[in-house]
């Protein structure tokens, strides 16, 4: 199988599905899309691994991100102190020319996430930097989780709520009081847990329930309620990515970051450096 090659093959334009596993993808993609799909090994289970390994040199991009991980803000990712906890020391601003935080400014309280369409009004509203840059990467977050038939996101609110934090903790240095200290302890803390966290499917799988209906677990059980629900998130991004491919003028490539996992090998979600078939084959569509 060939490795993704992101920034190595050629396009103009790259539209990236965030945890979008290529099996499923190959089953409905033709309902919506032409082209070449090819099976490809990305270059990592989660997207802060898929970025620091994808994103090492400058590039002359302008990136619409619904992903928090890629973003404007200047912190590199191992001080993050919201998400997986890494060694990447790696933000986007050092290696991306403009990252545009659609995470931010096209957020839907409601579904907690940003919607597909959401990526699409901020690419239409930056057209002089897309036309500054040299190619340009539209990060949706679908068919990542939460699922929009739903309309309760709950992790993703999370990582809101953590960003604002650590932006007010940013402001608040050198006041002299004992929250460094303590955030510090916190911190060092942290990647140990969630370590064990990852190594436990049972952890694994009750994440995920915060986006599933208790009634259709019972009924159908965990892997075919959330496969059921992660299929109705990818047709509605591919929906509209259908829409805005047709106003694309030049070479186009629908991708993902990584894939996700069902439970294969007890894996559930997507995780950092777990290097198993439905966290890194991810689809290489290029767009007829």
């Amino acid at each position: 199988m060939e490795d993704q090659r992101f920034l190595e093959s050629e396009w103009d334009y790259c539209l990236v599905l965030d945890a979008c596993r290529y099996d499923v993808f190959r089953d409905v993609y033709d309902d919506y899309l032409e082209g070449d799909l090819q099976k490809r090994w990305s270059t990592g289970s989660s997207t802060p691994e898929w970025a620091y390994r994808t994103f090492t040199g400058d590039h002359d991009i302008a990136y619409f991100s619904g992903n928090p991980f890629i973003n404007d803000l200047g912190i590199p990712l191992n001080e993050l102190k919201w998400g997986a906890s890494c060694d990447y020391e790696w933000t986007a601003s050092e290696h991306i020319s403009d990252v545009f935080d659609v995470w931010k400014s096209g957020w839907d309280d409601d579904l907690g996430t940003v919607p597909p369409e959401g990526i699409a009004e901020a690419f239409r509203n930056e057209q002089a930097a897309v036309e500054r840059a040299d190619r340009t990467v539209l990060h949706y977050m679908q068919p990542h989780a939460p699922y929009l038939s739903r309309g309760k996101g709950q992790k993703l609110k999370q990582i809101q709520k953590g960003i604002k934090r650590q932006e007010e903790e940013a402001e608040a240095d050198g006041d002299g009081s004992d929250d460094g200290l303590l955030s510090s302890i916190s911190d060092s803390i942290r990647p140990k847990i969630e370590s064990r966290l990852d190594d436990s499917e049972f952890a694994q799988k009750a994440g995920l329930w915060l986006e599933l209906d208790p009634t259709d677990l019972v009924t159908d059980g965990t892997r075919v309620t959330a496969l059921r629900l992660y299929e109705e998130n990818l047709r509605i991004a591919l929906e509209s990515v259908a829409d805005l491919v047709d106003e694309l003028d030049g070479t186009v490539v629908v991708t993902a970051d990584h894939g996700e996992a069902f439970g294969e090998e007890g894996v559930w979600e997507h995780h950092i450096e777990t290097h198993i078939p439905p966290l890194m084959e991810v689809p290489w569509l290029e767009v007829e």
